[in-house]
């Protein structure tokens, strides 16, 4: 499938979503949906519980109570490769790819479980996301640029045609002008049906994307609402910042996100 063919896909649900790491609990009851053909965001603190949940969902960490549903689909304490195969990317926070492989390698294997038709038109449509990477193809990714990186790190979940992508920090360590030209990359996927929770401490980025947002802190959801009350009352999103009576929430007007689709190769 291209980047500009639409399959709507199922919904990824969260159910009363309990989990525990060294013997503590960290995520309480939470519950939230992804919808295909959109970007919902999941906005918190640091501490807060989002990469938890993204691991608990991608099967590394187990979840005490709760479910995990791909439409009808229970995914709860699938392992991770049984996650991924039911049509759940997952792109994890920290750019974690194979530095001493070249960005061919990376791309070839992320898609070991694929017949050698769905691989090569997986890695199709992610050059034709992101045209970049054909021109670093045999560039070691050690020597790739923080950009570039993430580049590849998006590209090895789009390869297995996924039908529900969580993003966890898109923009952890990267120059504004690197994330203008990531963000229009998660538009065009949910433009073609796909669901995708993008991950954020930074409200500014995610609100600009998303259609639903959702507050994470202290491992409970303090907010449930639309992307664009949040940033009409940022006020809202600032009490649901508070984290022990000190206010952490982030400025919402610090980058501008384009609207514009991504260049196609």
């Amino acid at each position: 499938m291209s980047a500009t063919e639409t399959a709507v896909g199922p919904e990824l649900r969260f159910e009363d979503l309990c989990v525990s790491r060294g013997g503590r609990r960290v995520l309480h009851d939470v519950s939230l949906a992804i919808p295909p053909g959109e970007i919902t965001t999941l906005l918190g603190p640091n501490g807060a519980g989002k990469s938890s949940l993204v691991l608990a969902v991608g099967g590394v960490l187990r979840v005490t109570s709760g479910r995990v549903l791909l439409g009808d689909d229970d995914l709860t304490r699938r392992r991770p490769e049984q996650v991924r195969g039911a049509g759940v990317a997952i792109v994890p926070e920290g750019r974690r790819l194979l530095p001493g492989l070249t960005v061919e390698d990376n791309l070839r294997v992320a898609t070991y479980a694929l017949s050698k038709e769905d691989a090569k038109s997986g890695i199709a449509r992610a050059l034709e996301l992101f045209p970049e990477l054909e021109k670093r193809w045999r560039i070691t990714c050690r020597l790739l640029s923080g950009g570039e990186q993430q580049m590849v790190v998006l590209a090895q979940a789009l390869v297995s045609h996924p039908r529900v992508i969580l993003v966890d920090e898109l923009s952890l360590g990267l120059a504004p002008v690197v994330v203008k030209r990531l963000a229009p990359v998660l538009q065009a996927i949910a433009a073609t049906g796909a669901g995708i929770l993008l991950i954020e401490q930074f409200a500014h980025i995610a609100l600009a994307l998303a259609n639903k947002a959702y507050v994470l802190e202290g491992g409970r959801i303090r907010y449930e609402g639309t992307a664009k009350e949040l940033t009409e009352q940022p006020d809202l999103l600032r009490s649901a910042y508070l984290l022990r009576g000190k206010a952490a929430a982030p400025a919402l007007d610090t980058v501008a996100i384009d609207s514009a689709p991504p260049p196609s190769a």
